[in-house]
């Protein structure tokens, strides 16, 4: 008798390591995250409302850089000077650890001048000043996850 051919079996579900993603979302703030192996990929998402911009300021992080100097729109987003992320990466002040910011609120700033960092797969991204103005919010954490589209920092 002939023996059929074996199907090729379907991985099991590590579910160790998707509570170990669904945890690194939790610290990091971030709302995605995959990985792959050689035959499995994992990715865990967290739905999160649009209405409030939960991930401009994580709830575990002490909010060091996040500064208001005068009241302005309920969502920095439609502030018509608002300076967004262009990439996911981490966003950094200035250009070492312990170095002198790039920015403060109420710095004034030139077209084209570097206003922070952004890492992205090893590589130092400088964000440049889309405009003249003074900076008047900064939105971001320093050593912090950014995600595309993220408002980091208002220029009046």
């Amino acid at each position: 008798m002939a023996k059929a051919p074996d199907k090729p079996k379907k991985p099991a579900i590590d579910h160790d390591a998707i509570r170990e993603l669904a945890a690194l979302l939790d610290e990091t703030g971030l709302t995605e995250i995959e990985i792959e192996d050689d035959d499995q990929r994992i990715r865990v998402a967290r739905n999160v409302g649009r209405a409030a911009p939960a991930h401009i300021a994580p709830p575990t992080a002490a909010p060091a850089l996040v500064a208001m100097s005068t009241p302005t729109s309920s969502d920095p987003a439609k502030h018509p000077g608002v300076v967004t992320s262009p990439m996911v990466g981490t966003g950094y002040s200035a250009a070492e650890p312990g170095g002198k910011p790039f920015i403060e609120v109420g710095s004034k700033v030139k077209a084209g001048e570097t206003l922070l960092i952004v890492e992205a797969m090893k590589t130092m991204n400088q964000i440049p000043a889309p405009r003249a103005g003074t900076v008047i919010q900064i939105l971001f954490e320093d050593g912090q996850p950014v995600e595309f589209g993220q408002p980091l920092l208002i220029i009046e």
